[in-house]
């Protein structure tokens, strides 16, 4: 996973409350077996104006010129500014590798949905949550301003505005742990790398006075079922 530190980038405005993890990436491309390939169906339904289907060639697409990231102004955006209970619906973890995959590094919003945010945090992804005023204040000034930029900076848990003022938001310590150092839960287990093959050899052995696995019978329940069934011809 990679490692997020500062970021600068430019800000994409969705005005829209209770995107749905549908919506971020329609059910029809959950079908891969693959864990990339996943950004050119981000918002799908809305980005485009013809139906989408997996393995669809995105140059021979219809492209909705309304949509915020067709824009001009948006292309390469890497900042999504969103409204409330953003990522709500089921608790598909493809919503945010279209986001990551896509280019975005950090969505802002008032309110996350609990699944989409806990995920957002194991794939790379940072979601900050500022309060409703703050958010309308950056929704203002990134459509009254074109190529409006903000700097994330994870390390001090601040964004920076283009005049150089600074939002403070929070972050749980080890979820900006794992962040600051590109950790997913997986590369969290290889840190004991050398641990784990210094203990494998050794197979495991319960310690001195471990007690006994329980059984049905040690508990005064009924024995187990046989595994083989008894014959039932006559007598």
């Amino acid at each position: 996973m990679k490692p997020f530190t500062v970021h600068q980038g430019l800000v994409a405005p969705m005005d829209r409350e209770n995107v749905d993890t549908d919506a971020i990436i329609p059910k029809q491309f959950l079908k891969s077996i693959r864990k990339t390939g996943f950004g050119q169906n981000l918002f799908d339904e809305w980005r485009y104006l013809d139906a989408g289907y997996p393995g669809q060639d995105p140059a021979s697409r219809k492209p909705n010129p309304d949509f915020v990231l067709n824009q001009p102004r948006y292309q390469g955006a890497s900042i999504l500014l969103a409204r409330k209970n953003f990522g709500c619906g089921s608790s598909r973890e493809h919503a945010p590798w279209a986001l990551d995959q896509y280019g975005f590094r950090a969505i802002i919003a008032p309110s996350f949905a609990d699944i989409f945010f806990n995920n957002s945090f194991k794939n790379g992804l940072l979601p900050i949550v500022l309060s409703e005023a703050q958010v309308d204040q950056l929704f203002n000034e990134a459509l009254a301003f074109p190529g409006y930029r903000l700097t994330v900076d994870l390390e001090r848990q601040v964004i920076v505005r283009p005049q150089g003022e600074e939002i403070a938001f929070e972050v749980q310590a080890f979820r900006r742990y794992c962040l600051l150092n590109g950790f997913d839960d997986i590369g969290l287990t290889l840190r004991h790398a050398d641990k784990i093959k210094a203990f494998e050899p050794s197979g495991w052995r319960p310690s001195p006075g471990w007690p006994a696995p329980s059984t049905p019978e040690s508990q005064g329940g009924p024995p187990p079922c046989p595994t083989k069934i008894p014959s039932q011809e006559p007598s």
